[in-house]
């Protein structure tokens, strides 16, 4: 097994499966289910969720953006709940934290009690980002992934890594297997947003991107197989 505590950045869209928006629980429940595959190989995972399925941030040009990005916060929080309830469904011990206080909705996200649920085998999913305006979700991962010390984030998307250019647009475009964080930000190669990607090049923490809806990719990934872009 090559990592022992990761974090693993979902962005809502994986969430809404073939609907594009709102929530197909069956995805839901497909992802969980690979997702305690891998606990058992006895991998510590931490979940950082997006909102994009219910909110792509200011409705118009006039829009708070402050106010604007709590309401994606709560779509990050939809998202953390259906993850938590469909882990519960298939026998995973799960806790859900927001960075936003909800006491009748979650737990308060704190850092020692989410290493503990981590130590204790069980998931932990972050919802609300890093509970302030302003910071993506990816954001959130860097810096989650830097107070629990996982040894990686592995970003899960709908292609299998990082490209020269939009694979969906251009047919000739190139994968490219491993670069460095430098490169990543000199060449907006679009992977994670500059403040994220910064922060784990100052931790040294690996960034790895991967392809979620390829069965059983996590696990590879996790037990070491060469899945994905590595960026270091």
């Amino acid at each position: 097994m090559k990592y022992k505590r990761i974090l693993l950045k979902l962005s809502g869209e994986s969430l809404a499966g073939k609907m594009e928006k709102g929530i197909d629980f069956e995805r839901v429940l497909e992802i969980c289910g690979e997702i305690k595959e891998c606990t058992k190989l006895g991998t510590e995972i931490a979940i950082v969720v997006g909102g994009g399925n219910f909110w792509r941030g200011r409705s118009n040009k006039y829009m708070d953006r402050a106010t604007s990005d709590y309401i994606g916060m709560l779509g990050t929080t939809m998202n953390a709940l259906a993850l938590g309830d469909a882990f519960k469904q298939i026998g995973v011990d799960v806790r859900v934290q927001t960075g936003v206080e909800m006491r009748q909705v979650a737990e308060f996200y704190i850092k020692d009690r989410a290493i503990r649920h981590l130590d204790k085998g069980r998931v932990v999913v972050f919802g609300c980002g890093t509970g302030s305006p302003f910071f993506s979700t990816d954001t959130a991962s860097a810096l989650r992934a830097a107070e629990i010390n996982a040894d990686a984030v592995l970003k899960a998307t709908n292609v299998d890594g990082i490209y020269d250019k939009d694979p969906k647009k251009y047919k000739d475009a190139k994968m490219i297997k491993e670069t460095t964080y430098i490169e990543v930000l000199n060449k907006k190669l679009n992977v994670m947003d500059s403040t994220a990607t910064s922060l784990c090049m100052e931790e040294n923490r690996p960034i790895i991107v991967f392809n979620i809806n390829k069965k059983d990719n996590l696990k590879k990934l996790i037990m070491g197989e060469d899945i994905g872009t590595f960026v270091n």
